[in-house]
């Protein structure tokens, strides 16, 4: 009896042990006409995995359910092949980054696929957790790929297999360029796997998603209303004299209130200012060279000292920054949730120092002359930093703005991990 796959075509947990079948040379035949929600249904199906989950590889020996245990098992079915590494401490390792594709990777973008299909409750607080801890997941891994080619060794594995399958499901389905870029290890590792023989053969040709998922309701479609029976005719009525509507409410209800205008942020009710905010994000993003004789010098020709105000901040609690992925995802998240500052401000955030604890400070331009209490009120972030406004008068106050603007390092005498731009 040759190997049976029962998953439909184009399953990314089915595409593990298909890819790992090409590595080894073993035959495992993808049931073609498998069609979810009825095949996984049948009596036959459920004797072999009660659950009805797929995918389901059917053997001469039993069938064996859930997608890690069956890639395992058709890696093993060849002694000779490289797919555990070439020895015990591979083998472990292999191991180690499967649990990792799961558990870091695979879970946390299932967790945030689901509600925007309307599978599970879409929450906003929840989805912003499971983007943090994929973040994290995602810089540790970009972390270990600046210096290794392949997870195990230096050829392909099944641990490979498996985090790469995952990582398709997240780039052709949530990961946007833009969420990607952040990782460019991350990104080498995937178009390197993906565009390899055995892979294409299975996943064929791979396209990142060019928008986030949008949230789609979970709401039951509405029940057909019943169609109206036609009234009984009624003998003409004699026009009643019409009284002028009355102001007031109608005895025992109440009156709909017209919806109210949005009220305006007071920000927009400021006076005008000669500094276009987006003319200098756009010098910013375009200074490629002479970045201080083009683009500083031409913030301080832009700066309008009435209608923006400047501030350095400083994180409190720098000893606890001893890792340094969960504290460059903690200056991601504070920007992330910067995001309803856009329209008025500008921000370089700095992570510093070649080994721990890393201090972050930044520097931000916001519109008038305090931070708007709208940010401080929806972004709590904020009570995590000392925040002091620049004296652009003071030389040295004003050089340290330069500095940050610019990236200079070193900066106050230390190596610079990151530097992060809210623009």
């Amino acid at each position: 009896m040759a190997l049976i796959l029962h998953a439909g075509k184009g399953n990314k947990n089915a595409a593990k042990s298909l890819i790992a079948a090409e590595y080894t040379g073993v035959k495992v035949e993808l049931v073609e006409n498998f069609e979810m929600g009825v095949s996984n249904k049948t009596p036959e199906f459920l004797k072999m995995n009660p659950i009805g989950k797929v995918p389901v590889l059917e053997t001469p020996n039993g069938a064996i359910f859930e997608s890690n245990a069956i890639a395992r098992y058709v890696a093993r079915l060849k002694a000779d092949n490289p797919l555990y590494g070439s020895s015990l401490i591979d083998a472990g390792h292999v191991e180690q980054w499967i649990d990792f594709a799961t558990l870091e990777i695979d879970n946390h973008l299932i967790a945030w696929f689901l509600p925007r299909i309307g599978r599970t409750p879409y929450l906003p607080p929840a989805e912003e957790a499971v983007i943090s801890a994929l973040r994290r997941g995602l810089a540790a891994l970009n972390s270990y790929l600046a210096s290794n080619t392949y997870l195990v060794g230096h050829s392909v594995t099944l641990a490979d297999i498996v985090l790469t399958c995952n990582l398709y499901f997240g780039f052709s389905r949530l990961l946007t360029k833009s969420f990607t870029s952040e990782f460019p290890h991350v990104e080498r590792y995937f178009w390197t796997l993906v565009n390899q023989s055995n892979f294409k053969k299975v996943l064929g040709e791979v396209k990142q998603i060019e928008s986030v998922l949008p949230v789609q309701s979970a709401k039951k479609p509405a029940q057909p209303k019943e169609t109206a029976k036609p009234k009984p005719r009624e003998e003409p009525k004699k026009e009643a004299k019409k009284e002028p509507a009355k102001p007031d409410k109608p005895e025992g209800g109440e009156e709909e209130e017209a919806p109210k205008p949005k009220p305006k942020n007071p920000l927009d009710l400021l006076p005008p200012s000669k500094m276009i905010l987006d003319e200098w994000k756009r010098l910013y993003s375009n200074t490629k060279t002479n970045f201080r004789e083009v683009a500083i010098k031409g913030f301080w020709d832009m700066y309008d000292p009435e209608g923006y105000s400047l501030w350095f901040c400083d994180y409190k609690y720098n000893e606890e920054n001893t890792v340094s992925f969960v504290t460059l995802n903690k200056v991601g998240g504070f920007l992330q949730r910067m995001d309803l500052a856009r329209k008025y401000a500008f921000g370089k955030m700095l992570v510093i120092g070649s080994e721990p604890p890393f201090k972050v400070k930044g520097l931000w331009l916001f519109r008038g002359q305090e931070i708007p209490q709208f940010v401080i009120n929806e972004c709590y972030d904020m009570e995590l930093y000392e925040w002091k406004k620049v004296n652009i008068s003071d030389v040295e106050q004003k050089e340290r703005v330069n500095q940050m603007i610019e990236d200079a390092e070193p900066f106050e005498g230390e190596a610079l991990l990151d530097a992060k731009c809210f623009k």
